[in-house]
Order: structure tokens, then C-alpha cells, then sequence
């Protein structure tokens, strides 16, 4: 038996991600004392709200080629074989497999594939809510987010620092600021 919710507003539906008030967004430790964050400027998602909320589905992916961590030179690394190779894995994607309520929060579960490897992840899911924007459309916000070990993906490219540590930490944070529309 599914668990079912009530949430106010909520529509069942198809949804896609608006890109222009949305952010697909990422955290890594540099030389153990700060943190770089970057993000992908192309991406898309689509999700499709079933009668019971938890009955959902996510689909989505982000355009390697696109990274930007505000470094012309550390951009074109990471689109290299050291990290993601983007000419032979150009997008990574996520595809969900369930969704659940954990005390008073969401948990979206599903399969991130980056670089050919695809894991299991969660993402803590905090929903805004819903809106009409000024020109009628139904909209639905939220943020995810998840940490994972970019060595698990096989990014593991890295250097050994002179005072102890290394260059690149392999815990990554994933967050995604999400508004999407709801299709008619």
C-alpha cells in the first residue's frame, strides 16, 4: 500500500523545468580551505505529478559541455578526460525511482549517471510551493539537494598538496533550485 498526501494547490500533471529561474548548481572543497562552486548553464527536466504525490517522476539532465565555475581554464579541465569527457559523455542524468516523505521532508530517490557510471542517490527535496505568474502560468518551486563522492562516478582526478591533503575533495554538493511549469 502507497502512502498518500494532501499538499495545498497541487496539481497533477506534466511539468518542465523553467531554465531561466532555475540553477543546477555544484560545491567542491579546493585545497582543503575553500570551496569552488560551479554550475551548468544548459539543462532541462521534466516532472510528472501523479494524483498521489508520492506516485511522481523525475527526469532530467544537464549539458556537460556547459559547466561554468567562472574559470575559462578550470571549465575546459573539467570538460577533459581528468573529469567528465564531455565529447564522449556529454550530458548527465538523472532519472527518479521513487519518491518519499522522511518526518517532515521529501527524499526523491533515483539514478544519477555521470561519465558513463550510474549510482544510486537522494536528494532532500524542500518544496516552496505553487504560484501563477503574471502571465498565467502554474508554477511549483523547490530546492534539492545531495552530497555525493565524485570518485564513485570515477572523477578522480586529484593532486597531492606539499603542506598535507589534496587538491580536490571528493565530496560534491548538488543543488538544484527548481521553478517549473505546468504544461496544458
Amino acid at each position: 500500500m502507497t502512502d498518500t498526501i494532501s499538499i495545498p494547490g497541487y496539481r497533477a500533471g506534466t511539468w518542465t523545468v523553467d531554465t531561466a529561474h532555475s540553477e543546477v548548481a555544484f560545491s567542491v572543497r579546493h585545497l582543503m580551505i575553500a570551496k569552488v562552486r560551479g554550475k551548468f548553464e544548459k539543462f532541462e527536466a521534466t516532472f510528472v505529478t501523479a494524483e498521489n504525490p508520492l506516485e511522481s517522476s523525475v527526469t532530467a539532465k544537464a549539458e556537460v559541455a556547459s559547466v561554468s565555475t567562472n574559470d575559462a581554464n578550470r571549465d575546459n579541465h573539467l570538460r577533459t578526460g581528468d573529469f567528465f569527457e564531455a565529447a564522449t559523455h556529454p550530458y548527465i542524468e538523472f532519472v527518479s525511482t521513487g519518491v518519499r516523505i522522511a518526518g517532515n521532508d521529501f527524499k526523491v530517490d533515483g539514478d544519477l549517471t555521470i561519465k558513463g557510471v550510474t549510482k544510486p542517490v537522494t536528494f532532500d527535496f524542500e518544496f516552496a510551493g505553487f504560484q501563477t505568474d503574471p502571465y498565467g502560468n502554474y508554477k511549483a518551486g523547490g530546492t534539492a539537494t545531495t552530497k555525493i563522492n565524485r570518485e564513485d562516478w570515477g572523477l578522480t582526478y586529484n593532486s597531492a598538496l606539499e603542506g598535507g591533503g589534496v587538491l580536490i575533495g571528493s565530496e560534491v554538493t548538488i543543488t538544484l533550485e527548481l521553478e517549473a511549469a505546468l504544461q496544458a
